[in-house]
């Protein structure tokens, strides 16, 4: 693309060997568009190493143009599975657009399975093949945009979780397939001062987009299933061939940095103004990713329902225009690298009622260790919460918080000094046990806190198991950690007299924190449904 003047610079991230990449095996011999390293790169015509035009003579720069994958362009491959568009028609000439990435066990084997589905959209922040219009054109890119998609098991609804591109967080070791067939191991990061942000989980070190599916796991306790990687382009190409994508603007929207100059009002955008749109994040108030973010899911939802009302599922040609421009965006995993897979997985999720579609950001604080905040950490507390309502598929859409108390929690308390309980470390924090004994002690007046040590395994929830008859006992218990009508246990296994077994689990923080309900809302919740048309503001 040729370099276009009056563009701001964007600071380059670190440069990085290409992840391995390896074609669909439906694909047709004869198409050699794709390579095999680094997701969109090394293939001929595109610095890897050939001659030609990847396959299409005369386009030696579109070949370039597809190797470039914004953050934001990861949005657009939601749109594909959520709108159904996937490739029923001509397989073998989607096939050959499709490129594929071997994870091996960070996804599942499985296209559909009986149970809920997890569907990573990633994005990155590569510039490659655009010159230096957008930034670095040499930059390979960065997990920037990141979009946990679950549908539920009965695939009556779907909660899409953004994740911030900025959080400070740990990054597991990560297996990548390397050319010559081999598994190269990855180093992870650790947490602590010197932890990197999510988005070095994808390109720094060669990490692969399965090594974004481990980060993400690592991060929300949430299996994920598949990914998706779209190009830059199909930002400007898809808005395009469904006819420019509806926006309301109660204010104007200005940013010299996207060249983005749109007036209050409604708006039909398509092409470089849908990527300006899209891009922007000094038109916004805080001028912030999180803002970027809410912008973004605003505009997948107006795609999506765009998509869904404009007759373009049912008209062939349309149909046809808009499932090639989508397949030659994509980049996906080996267990549903071809057409007729993803069409199943599309026809399936094609279902899906805007109305009961969420977007939803998760949680975070601003980063304590830093005096400028330009990294956040996740909001344990809130993120908690909404990790286990996604895990036990709860649907978000028209979800009200629950107003009534927990009858285990109501009746007399016994006083602190009569409470015997023995706790339990199945939380992962180091001698949180011991931490949470002192403290009940020290603080609260409870009369025989014991220490019982690490928990046989991890919990995922704090519980509390005592005899019915200990009841006024856990009611005090609860008050004091704040723990949920949900975490209360009571069973006659446990004999009378002996000490009430409390154990932390990963929703555990701190003595004093309450302890989330795992069937509550977290509180102020950033979430949007995909039906909102409301105007940005």
């Amino acid at each position: 693309m040729p370099r276009q003047a009056g563009r701001g610079p964007v600071a380059p991230p670190e440069r990085i060997p290409r992840p391995r990449v390896r074609r669909s095996p439906a694909a047709p011999p004869q198409r050699r568009r794709r390579g095999v390293q680094g997701g969109r790169g090394g293939r001929p015509g595109a610095g890897g190493g050939g001659g030609g035009g990847g396959g299409r003579a005369g386009r030696k720069g579109l070949s370039r143009r597809r190797k470039a994958l914004l953050w934001v362009a990861a949005t657009m491959g939601l749109v594909l599975v959520v709108v159904g568009v996937g490739g029923y028609l001509v397989y073998e000439h989607f096939n050959g657009n499709l490129t594929t990435v071997d994870v091996g066990d960070a996804g599942s084997k499985d296209v559909l399975g009986d149970g809920p589905l997890n569907l990573l959209v990633i994005g990155t922040d590569s510039r490659q093949g655009l010159g230096d219009a957008y930034g670095d054109p040499d930059d390979m890119g960065h997990a920037d945009t990141t979009i946990l998609f679950h549908v539920s098991a009965d695939r009556s609804n779907a909660t899409a979780m953004s994740i911030p591109r900025d959080i400070v967080t740990s990054i597991p070791d990560c297996p990548t397939r390397q050319p010559d067939g081999s598994v190269r191991t990855i180093p992870g990061i650790p947490a602590g001062l010197t932890a990197p942000k999510f988005n070095e989980s994808l390109g720094v070190g060669g990490r692969d987009p399965g090594c974004t599916m481990r980060a993400v796991t690592q991060l929300t306790g949430i299996p994920v299933d598949h990914f998706m990687m779209v190009d830059f382009e199909a930002v400007k190409t898809l808005s395009t061939a469904i006819g420019g994508v509806d926006v309301c603007l109660a204010r104007p929207l200005v940013d010299p940095k996207s060249h983005l100059r749109l007036p209050a009002g409604t708006h039909r955008i398509e092409g470089e103004q849908a990527l300006e749109f899209v891009r922007t994040r000094h038109a916004l108030q805080n001028q912030s990713d999180l803002d970027r973010i809410k912008l973004q899911q605003r505009f997948l939802g107006a795609m999506i329902r765009k998509v869904k009302s404009s007759g373009s599922l049912t008209n062939p040609r349309k149909l046809f225009t808009l499932a090639d421009t989508a397949t030659k965006a994509l980049t996906v995993d080996s267990a549903i690298g071809s057409v007729s897979r993803l069409a199943s997985l599309a026809r399936d999720l094609g279902k899906l009622d805007v109305k009961h579609i969420t977007f939803v950001t998760l949680p975070v604080v601003d980063n304590p260790n830093e005096k400028v905040h330009a990294t956040v950490v996740v909001d344990q507390a809130r993120a908690q919460r909404l990790f286990t309502l996604i895990k036990d598929d709860v649907s978000l859409s028209g979800r009200k918080k629950k107003p009534r108390t927990d009858p285990k929690l109501l009746g007399p308390k016994a006083p602190p000094a009569d409470v015997r309980v023995r706790v339990y470390n199945g939380s992962g924090i180091p001698l949180a046990a011991r931490g949470t004994v002192d403290w009940l002690r020290a603080t609260q007046g409870v009369g025989g806190p014991a220490n019982g040590g690490n928990a046989p395994a991890p919990a995922a929830r704090t519980t509390l198991v005592y005899a019915p008859e200990q009841a006024a006992q856990a009611r005090t218990l609860a008050a004091m950690l704040g723990l949920p009508g949900s975490a209360l246990r009571p069973s006659p296994a446990v004999a009378a007299g002996s000490d009430m077994a409390l154990t932390l689990g990963a929703d555990f923080t701190r003595a004093g924190v309450p302890v989330p309900d795992p069937s509550a809302e977290p509180d102020d919740l950033d979430k949007t449904g995909a039906d909102d048309s409301a105007c940005v503001k």
